[in-house]
């Protein structure tokens, strides 16, 4: 399932993933989806498109 809110990728990304969603976190994760040429990156829009990347990066700094 791919999220489409920001409380329901929250909600996975914390109790599913059991990922601690901080500021740290957040900017790293930015530093890698902001590179377009950057091989994770493609490799992410490969596997769940454009539009979700975009969504991820906005929720991203939301955090």
């Amino acid at each position: 399932m791919i999220a489409q809110t920001f409380e329901a990728w929250k909600d996975c990304i914390e109790k599913d993933c059991k990922i601690i969603l901080n500021k740290e976190f957040a900017q790293k994760r930015l530093a890698v989806y902001q590179q377009k040429n950057n091989k994770e990156t493609q490799i992410f829009i490969k596997l769940y498109g454009q539009q979700h990347l975009n969504n991820i990066i906005q929720w991203l700094k939301k955090v």
